[in-house]
């Protein structure tokens, strides 16, 4: 599946933007705060129903929007060139007025749509997939246990609509397990009440720690190939994952080693009032030639790594799903030596669809010519460009 047409209504500073978006390789660029990120993560909305990074759905309305009660829009048409389809994906955002203790202010509700018909964030993930890579992902390297969680989760949730299910009633249950941990904390609550809602965490916990253990057995070959070829013959990486519950030759035992795990560890959670062992506390461990990397890479190795992981997460999804993902390069080439993005790049060009945002054109139009689109990107417009943007 293909995007081929993008509409923005008040979606951050793209208050009405209407793009063909090409097959093959398309470049964005221009000043910083012009619109470009805003334009791949209104892409990636449209694979995972939401931002990677806005901590509150407010900030993508635009603001001058607010007040007239205008809706924030984005729209995708999404066609698929074997089956001779197309669907309609909407993500609108409606904004309302609310007040609260430090007075008036608004919130914005999400409802999706495809094909006119309304959908949940579950049904949508997985129509378009896609991989986005950004300067920030030195943080799956570097950064703490959550981002490398996220990782796997959005990869797997992409080739496996059970999993991110399965994601969403773990966290339910979760929440609810600690809510009781609390009240029995406080003398609210008695041990049988624990009973359901351990069998439902160790059900559904058991099942993702055994996913995320397969996927990761997927991912690490295609992942050591692809840092090989941008770092040399010389670094062997592996990747280890690290889950809270120990792992089972077989997902059934699964279910006896959590049940243990949360025996073990019920002094600790009477203590704390928070759930000690599961999915929400793993984690994977990126080691080159015996070495963890998440304490001892350089920047630069940090950002080599971060480049294998999401070819080898766009690897990995084309092989669940039977056809490439769409690959999106958010600003991920500026830190990079030139040998080492004309390698991103030759990789980049071997899918389909690929959108990257830059604020240096000439970095990418020097590998790709005449055989990309380019777009410049002035006050939250998308200009086509005719030719190509070199001096």
């Amino acid at each position: 599946m293909s995007l081929t047409r993008l509409r923005l209504s008040n979606f951050r500073n793209l208050v009405d933007v209407d793009l063909e978006v090409p097959a093959g390789v398309s470049v964005y660029f221009g000043e910083n705060a012009q619109g470009k990120t805003a334009l791949v993560e209104a892409v990636y909305i449209l694979t995972i129903a939401r931002s990677f990074r806005a901590e509150n759905e407010r900030e993508l309305v635009n603001f001058a929007s607010v007040g007239s009660g205008d809706l924030a829009i984005v729209e995708g048409l999404v066609e698929d060139e074997d089956a001779g389809s197309r669907q309609r994906v909407i993500v609108g955002y409606r904004v309302s007025q609310s007040d609260s203790q430090s007075g008036p202010g608004y919130r914005v509700s999400k409802e999706i749509r495809v094909d006119r018909a309304r959908r949940t964030a579950a049904d949508l993930v997985g129509l378009v997939h896609a991989v986005l890579f950004t300067a920030l992902d030195i943080d799956l390297v570097q950064g703490p246990p959550s981002g490398r969680r996220r990782f796997l989760d959005i990869l797997i949730s992409q080739a496996d609509p059970l999993y991110l299910k399965s994601l969403q009633r773990y966290q339910q249950v979760l929440r609810q397990r600690n809510r009781l941990l609390r009240m029995r904390r406080e003398g609210r609550a008695t041990p049988e009440e624990m009973e359901y809602w351990d069998g439902e965490l160790i059900r559904e916990g058991a099942w993702l720690t055994w996913r995320r253990h397969e996927v990761t057995v997927l991912l690490w070959p295609a992942c050591m190939r692809h840092h090989r070829d941008l770092s040399g013959p010389g670094e062997d990486l592996e990747l280890r994952y690290k889950p809270s519950v120990p792992l089972s030759d077989h997902p059934d035992g699964m279910i006896d080693n959590y049940r243990q795990s949360l025996e073990a560890a019920a002094g600790r959670e009477a203590a704390t009032a928070a759930t000690a062992a599961g999915p929400h506390r793993d984690d994977f461990d990126i080691v080159v030639n015996g070495m963890d990397m998440g304490a001892f890479a350089s920047r630069g190795q940090a950002r080599t790594l971060a480049l294998a992981l999401r070819l080898g997460e766009a690897e990995t999804l084309s092989a669940a799903r039977g056809s490439d993902p769409m690959l999106l390069l958010d600003d991920a080439l500026s830190e990079m030596d030139a040998i080492r993005r004309e390698r991103v790049l030759e990789k980049a060009s071997r899918y389909p669809q690929v959108l990257i945002t830059t604020t240096d054109p000439e970095q990418v139009a020097g590998f790709f010519g005449a055989g990309a689109f380019y777009f410049r990107l002035e006050q939250g417009k998308v200009l086509p460009v005719d030719g190509v943007p070199l001096p």
